[in-house]
């Protein structure tokens, strides 16, 4: 897995969602209701199974909700659509949850191209009210729902200049707060707000282990992947449209948010999230609200270029049939040894000329050493991508300065998972999650500052 994914367009599924309308009494009559995760999650096996029609005129719908789907062809045509999905394989046990703010009914799916929930929204009554596509939560989670100790909201980041917004997640831990927050930063590529790489969703780990230590934690899908296709053809964009720009709106967003302390936001960014930390310092310097501190976890030092070379030195030594790509790749590469000659139009790697032009002027170590808030800098010991080596040189660049903390640890990837380097992408093909010790070192230093 190379540091840097090429950009591209990212085909979401439907989304059949009504606002709240009671359902007409005597369309009530004789109808199924969803009250209990056990209905919703017979409604879903019947609507994955081989009779999907059988749905129709069988469950009580909230007025817009029956319009919307009889609009859409019915239930066959949703189920039609799940199909580009692939197979349905696992269907995991409902549970009850939040989605917006409301009572829903979340469905974990395997399908044989993806995994997703199928959640159900009922109204009062029972009657079905919404029917979303979201993100996979997986079986764990029925199993923890009942005691979990935080609530999780709905919560989109505005992106005026593209007249939209990004979705996200807050993560609030239980009682009255003010809570202290963090302000979750991907790393490289269009990710989504749990940062999915593989079987493994390091963000929501962070989020929940956090959450229940006292901290609230906000995480959002990365601009390349809501707005793919835009980004993909603007050849000005760089790393400050990416991620910078983002991140520091997010800390605005978070410190008017109920149960939210404004003086107490930290941001944290993995990888080129991490690289990306002291632009976003000075992109907060000129904000209302400023950091308190930042987590840099396997943030880059070294040029990007670089890194990715390392990468493939790595991968090719240990998969020989990797070799002939990294051959193309060091050619392509190659052309940054004179980036003035570069045209607006070349793509380098996945990425235009002016991202990497920005990159090479950007000295993340250099710029690291003029942030005056606390800092806390983890790496894993088995990380393949981000090596012990940049570590080591934003520790030397930060020497004698007591605002700095370094952390390191044996046994962990670049996703703070376990694994071993000599596994290269083959670690992040199981189910894992962060290291406790990660989150607890993370935790303490939040909740000292």
């Amino acid at each position: 897995m190379s540091y840097i994914k090429r950009i591209g367009i990212v085909v979401l599924c439907a989304v059949l969602c009504a606002a709240a309308v009671p359902a007409a009494g005597e369309k009530a009559e004789g109808k199924k209701r969803i009250d209990t995760p056990e209905e919703a999650e017979l409604f879903v096996c019947t609507l994955l199974g081989e009779d999907p029609a059988a749905l129709d005129g069988e469950y009580l719908l909230s007025a817009r909700m029956e319009q919307a789907i009889t609009e859409n062809g019915g239930f066959r045509v949703l189920a039609q659509q799940l199909a580009a999905l692939g197979k349905a394989g696992e269907i995991s046990p409902a549970y009850e949850g939040k989605t917006a703010g409301m009572k829903s009914f979340r469905v974990p799916c395997r399908f044989a191209l993806a995994e997703r929930d199928i959640v159900l929204i009922p109204d009062d009554e029972g009657a079905i009210d919404g029917l979303v596509i979201d993100l996979y939560t997986g079986p764990e989670q029925a199993e923890s729902a009942e005691t979990k100790n935080y609530t999780e909201l709905q919560l989109a980041l505005p992106v005026e200049e593209l007249n939209g917004e990004l979705p996200g997640t807050l993560t609030i831990p239980e009682g009255e707060g003010p809570f202290p927050a963090v302000v979750l930063v991907h790393g490289s590529g269009p990710s989504d707000r749990d940062e999915s790489i593989g079987m493994l969703k390091p963000f929501r780990d962070i989020a929940e282990d956090l959450a229940g230590k006292g901290i609230a934690v906000y995480r959002f899908e990365k601009r390349t992947l809501v707005y793919g296709g835009i980004m993909a053809a603007d050849r000005s964009a760089t790393l400050m449209d990416e991620s910078v720009v983002d991140a520091a709106r997010a800390v605005q967003m978070l410190a008017g948010q109920e149960k939210i302390d404004p003086e107490r936001i930290f941001v944290l960014g993995h990888s080129l999230g991490g690289t990306a930390i002291p632009a976003i310092d000075l992109e907060l310097k000129s904000k209302p609200v400023h950091a308190r501190g930042y987590i840099l976890m396997a943030p880059g030092a070294r040029r990007l270029d670089e890194i990715i070379r390392d990468q493939y030195d790595f991968l090719a030594a240990l998969m020989p049939e990797a070799e002939s790509e990294r051959e193309a790749v060091f050619a392509d590469l190659d052309r940054l040894e004179n980036p003035d000659a570069l045209k607006e139009e070349d793509v380098i790697a996945g990425a235009y000329a002016e991202y990497w032009k920005w990159l090479i002027g950007y000295d993340a170590v250099s710029l690291a050493a003029d942030i005056d808030v606390p800092c806390l800098l983890l790496q894993g010991e088995e990380d393949y991508q981000v090596t012990m080596e940049d570590y080591q040189l934003f520790r030397n660049a930060t020497e004698g300065m007591d605002n700095w903390i370094f952390k390191s640890y044996p046994g962990l990837v670049h996703t703070f998972t376990e694994g071993k380097k000599a596994e290269g992408p083959a670690a992040y093909t199981r189910n894992g999650h962060v290291s406790g010790n990660v989150t607890a070192d993370i935790a303490e230093f939040i909740l000292n500052k």
